[in-house]
């Protein structure tokens, strides 16, 4: 078992589409013992369950815009399972009006916000628990190709998760010093319930299928199966890494001679 005695927090579970979720999954199942947080309430009916399936009655209440909750979360790591040896960050949010209309009438609101959620809460998070984390942990984030290319509707999310994929790389830097290593993986699209405010999702998850190269849309467990690789010492020399996991979607520059017309083949998705 690659994880067998390692300890960590997973943030960001919301249910079984979760990206979170699969990372989860696949490391319980190479011997990890896992905590994991829930927004609210309300999250917290879903996500209970969830862990307890995966071997796991740790469960704590987490909203990244509350300090005090950051605060007591590391208490209650420490309390419940001494030192840790990863922390998975999976939270995200733009508001409606950061994932429609024109990106330049985003408000400032809007903008600090999805930074403050979306980006700070990793670092804020790292400061919090790094006593914690023993020699040679691992951090890892989840990003998307949005990031650094141009994706219809993705707007304030994109300049969001450009901003998380060089925190993930100053951070290496600053946290190797510590023997702790910072990556992020940068995933294909999947239905969670964070694409579920992304308009013309589908076509987007057509789009990817048609012209990725393995001519596929990758699963939450090939993602989790590649967050054990990262948090695993299987990545003991990996560290600064956006890794993506998106069937090869992003290395085409157009799609290939064997595919339709690109305006032909969108209107077809759309049917």
């Amino acid at each position: 078992m690659f994880m067998k005695g390692k300890k960590g927090v997973v943030i960001g579970v919301a249910n079984k589409r979760s990206i979170a979720y699969g990372i989860a999954k696949q490391c319980a199942a190479e011997g990890a013992q896992i905590a994991y947080t829930y927004l609210n309430e309300r999250f917290k009916e879903k996500v209970a369950p969830l862990a307890k399936e995966l071997g796991s009655e740790l469960v704590y209440e987490l909203d990244a815009t509350k300090p005090e909750q950051i605060r007591a979360l590391k208490e209650s790591l420490e309390k419940d399972m001494g030192k840790i040896d990863f922390i998975v960050h999976s939270i995200a949010y733009a508001p409606k009006e950061g994932l429609v209309g024109r990106f330049c009438d985003i408000t400032k609101d809007a903008f600090n916000l999805s930074m403050e959620i979306s980006v700070y809460s990793l670092i804020e998070i790292t400061q919090v628990l790094k006593p914690l984390l023993n020699e040679e942990s691992s951090i890892l984030t989840l990003s998307y190709y949005g990031g650094v290319k141009y994706i219809p509707n993705y707007n304030l999310m994109g300049v969001a998760k450009a901003a998380l994929e060089m925190t993930v790389r100053y951070m290496a830097e600053d946290l190797g010093k510590d023997k702790i290593r910072v990556n992020a993986i940068s995933a294909g699209p999947i239905k969670t319930l964070a694409a579920s405010g992304i308009g013309d999702f589908s076509l987007m998850l057509k789009w990817n299928e048609a012209h990725s190269p393995l001519k596929k849309n990758v699963s939450i467990d090939e993602v989790g199966k590649s967050g054990m690789y990262l948090l695993s010492d299987l990545s003991s020399a990996v560290t600064g890494e956006i890794h993506y996991v998106d069937c090869g979607f992003n290395i085409m520059g157009m799609p290939s001679i064997e595919t339709i017309d690109g305006k032909v083949q969108m209107k077809q998705m759309r049917k």
